[in-house]
């Protein structure tokens, strides 16, 4: 019922708007902006990064005022740079063709995989451990990293119950499933499906990421079972 409702809600507010804000990308021209106006997206991941670790406590009490000022930070210089009404026709395209929909993908994952549960009877060994890891760095294109990552992390965890450490096991395995697996589609990872939503071809992440995820992958994959093989046998490894 409720997600009839939201779906339908969804479309009354964005089939009005939708052919007129078609096209409104070109009221602000992105490539005549200097990287200036990055300041206010750098500060966001900034603030998002680092906040949390150095200012936890400002930031769980104060974290939508951040936002705010960051939002604002870009909103009103663009008010006066270009006007009101192509800010704001920038700001409506922004919202519903771009973040509502990005909002509803990882939704509709978050909801579908944590309603999953898969029983995997493995004993976390380094090489059942590279194997989870590697699968779920393969789906995680098809299936997202967010559905590959809710889907996979609590059988990961269960299997290396019996570790004392196991934190590097979590580690790579954001790096590799919630991260780097999902460049092979936009299904894989929210920044590429936005680009799809704005008109870059589906495919073009498998034919130009695929040789760079190999590159990535592969290095990481090897370091995380020689680290894991080393956690067996209580051996550090020096970079850990």
């Amino acid at each position: 019922m409720w997600n009839r409702l939201l779906i339908r809600t969804s479309i009354l507010f964005i089939a009005p708007i939708s052919g007129h804000a078609a096209g409104v990308s070109d009221a602000i021209d992105g490539a005549t902006m200097n990287l200036f106006w990055g300041i206010p997206f750098m500060g966001t991941l900034l603030s998002i990064a680092l906040l949390p670790l150095f200012a936890s406590r400002f930031w769980h009490l104060h974290f939508g005022k951040v936002s705010l000022f960051w939002a604002l930070s870009f909103l009103i210089p663009c008010w006066l740079e270009y006007g009101a009404q192509a800010t704001i026709e920038t700001l409506t395209h922004t919202l519903f063709l771009e973040y509502f929909p990005f909002i509803i993908i990882i939704f509709s994952l978050y909801t579908v995989a944590g309603g999953l549960q898969i029983d995997i009877r493995l004993k976390g060994t380094p090489k059942g451990n590279l194997a989870l890891i590697s699968f779920g760095t393969l789906i995680a294109s098809l299936i997202g990293t967010t559905g590959a990552s809710m889907v996979l992390i609590n059988p990961l965890l269960k299997a290396n119950k019996w570790r004392t450490n196991k934190v590097h096991i979590v580690i790579f395995f954001m790096f590799l499933v919630a991260n780097i697996g999902g460049s092979l589609s936009p299904l894989g990872d929210p920044p590429l499906f936005l680009g799809f939503l704005s008109g870059v071809p589906f495919f073009w992440p498998t034919k130009h990421l695929f040789i760079p995820l190999l590159c990535v992958g592969i290095p990481l994959l090897l370091i995380f079972y020689i680290k894991n093989s080393l956690n067996q046998n209580n051996v550090k490894l020096f970079i850990f």
